[in-house]
């Protein structure tokens, strides 16, 4: 499975033919690179994040790295979606995505992504409960409630599953005891 790119054999560009201008697929798949490439500030600035404070990052590299960390996305959701299409499930989940990982052979992958996945699922759990307990509803179809999936909380970057397994999944403060930031496990 992991040899395909789910149907969409490379173009010349090293792109998939009718993802970006119709190439090859008749036009009627047009994705904007826009809506392709995730958005190269937050690229840049999670790259930043792991270099020393004084350290510069040219466009070229940023440009790269975005080309490769959507691509990678890209290729482990698409065949998390395969999962889910053979099994006749409509939405991709954390378990999925997990599942992909290894289906792919990104197994130093799996393991950290199952912790980060229990843990924003305890997370997301305290949240609701706290949701439901508090003055005035706050669960479904109370005040302020929402939808039943909704948890207004879930939209903080202070207090997001990010904040209690560490900034980054495979960082120093989730998988390392040391905690030692000057060498990286990758």
């Amino acid at each position: 499975m992991a040899d395909h790119h789910h149907g969409q054999p490379p173009d010349g560009d090293g792109r998939r033919a009718g993802l970006v201008g119709g190439a090859g697929g008749g036009g009627d798949l047009e994705i904007k690179e826009q809506d392709r490439l995730l958005p190269i500030a937050n690229v840049g600035r999670i790259m930043k994040q792991i270099l020393p404070p004084n350290a510069k990052i040219s466009k070229e590299a940023k440009e790269t790295m975005q080309e490769c960390v959507s691509e990678f996305i890209s290729f482990v959701t698409g065949e998390a979606s395969d999962k889910c299409h053979k099994e006749k499930r409509k939405t991709v989940n954390g378990d999925d995505v997990c599942w992909a990982f290894d289906a792919l052979g990104f197994d130093d992958y799996v393991d950290p992504m199952r912790r980060y996945l229990h843990k924003y699922r305890v997370l997301e759990g305290d949240r609701a409960a706290a949701a439901a307990s508090s003055p005035g509803g706050g669960g479904p179809g109370g005040p302020g409630g929402g939808p039943p999936d909704h948890h207004p909380a879930s939209t903080s970057s202070a207090a997001g599953p990010s904040a209690a397994a560490g900034h980054f999944m495979f960082g120093a403060t989730m998988d390392r005891p040391d905690n030692n930031t000057s060498s990286r496990p990758f």
